[in-house]
């Protein structure tokens, strides 16, 4: 079936006692067994399994052509996740521009639990190539990066993995599974950040990982999720489910509208440089042009100036709202360095934009009149 069906249709199911098209919302914590002690409906605790959670994760799974799913309370928890899968001493290579979340997690936190991180500008291919060594055991991919929007080309790095057993991730949270299909494109693993597309109207939190087979290594992810209890309550499994509906059509608009801001942005006099992979003068445009159907609603803009003049340039915008996150219906702009603290490698000039679902011309009107 196509994405549009699947997006509306997989692991949601008629309710056989009432009726109900709409999916109930199952906040109970626990759930009753037979006499014989077991559990026919396959529910036992909600910190194990859940039936918005199981429905949820069902449809991860579908969109992203995988074998199974795991939702967690964040994309943080996710992550962690994973890289608690592996083992201290493992070996990670990863990118140099990426969600600041996961660089802190490896840098911060998984560095005292013993794992060893290379950290490569994962769109070049000599340079991630460079970075394996035969402990590797995990590649993690983030295309299109955050904030840069760098392009990794997925099908090669996938290779590079490939050859000394590394289980290979990629953050497909910008592109969704609308614009980019990583399993099929050779990652074990995929990582989300539901809060953001898959959600899609900024009012819930919420990650998840999809493996392109369900193997020793996933049931240890999964492991986690039960253990660890980072698990996304009945309700966010419903807001992201019921967000999802409508995935495929929001994911074009907002790339439409990406492109057309992008465009204007890049011809403009007060403004140094434009991070869009739908642009022809972006270094990576022709390999996202072959793993992507479109190239997103995400953008950053560095303006002719200083970090002042960037602040300037935000607080002048009124259509778009100062605010970090992205995916809404809303447009928002973020100056990225100053959300990212102390060693942030993103410039101070740069403003991160996401583009929502108003009228396009309108965005560019404000930005126009920002910039001036």
């Amino acid at each position: 079936m196509r994405i549009e069906t699947v997006a509306v249709h997989a692991g949601t199911r008629v309710d056989p006692a009432t009726g109900a098209v709409t999916p109930a919302i199952h906040p109970s914590t626990t759930f009753e067994r037979d006499v014989d002690g077991s559990y026919p409906r396959g529910f036992v605790y909600s910190r194990n399994s859940n039936p918005n959670r199981e429905a949820l994760e069902e449809c991860l799974a579908a969109l992203e052509g995988g074998q199974a799913s795991a939702a967690f309370a964040s994309a943080s928890a996710a992550t962690s996740a994973i890289f608690l899968a592996l083992q201290p001493g493992d070996h990670v290579v990863a990118p140099l521009d990426a969600y600041h979340g996961t660089l802190r997690l490896l840098r911060e936190t998984f560095t005292r639990w013993g794992l060893e991180t290379t950290f490569v500008d994962m769109s070049d291919l000599d340079a991630a190539r460079a970075a394996i060594r035969a402990n590797t055991r995990l590649v993690w991919v983030e295309t299109p990066s955050n904030p840069l929007w760098k392009i990794s080309d997925v099908v090669a790095i996938g290779e590079l993995a490939r050859r000394v057993g590394a289980r290979y991730v990629c953050d497909n949270t910008t592109a969704t599974p609308v614009l980019q299909s990583p399993l099929r494109l050779g990652a074990d693993l995929v990582l989300h950040a539901t809060t953001k597309y898959l959600g899609g109207h900024g009012d819930v939190l919420g990650g998840a990982v999809v493996t392109r087979a369900r193997d020793e290594f996933f049931e240890r992810i999964r492991a986690v999720q039960a253990s660890g209890g980072a698990v996304p309550s009945p309700f966010d499994c419903w807001l992201v489910r019921r967000g999802i509906r409508t995935l495929p059509y929001r994911v074009r608009a907002h790339s439409e509208n990406a492109l057309r801001v992008a465009t204007f942005l890049h011809s403009h006099a007060r403004v140094e440089a434009v991070h869009y992979p739908g642009l022809a003068s972006h270094p990576a445009h022709d390999v996202a042009r072959r793993q992507m159907t479109a190239f997103g609603g995400m953008l950053s803009v560095q303006v002719k100036g200083d970090r002042a003049r960037a602040m300037d340039v935000a607080a002048k915008l009124r259509v778009f709202t100062r605010a970090t996150s992205f995916g809404g219906t809303e447009s928002l702009v973020e100056h990225r360095a100053s959300i990212e603290g102390a060693g942030t490698r993103t410039p101070e000039n740069l403003l991160r934009l996401s583009i929502g679902l108003e009228h396009s011309d309108d965005l560019i009107d404000d930005l126009g009149q920002a910039l001036l």
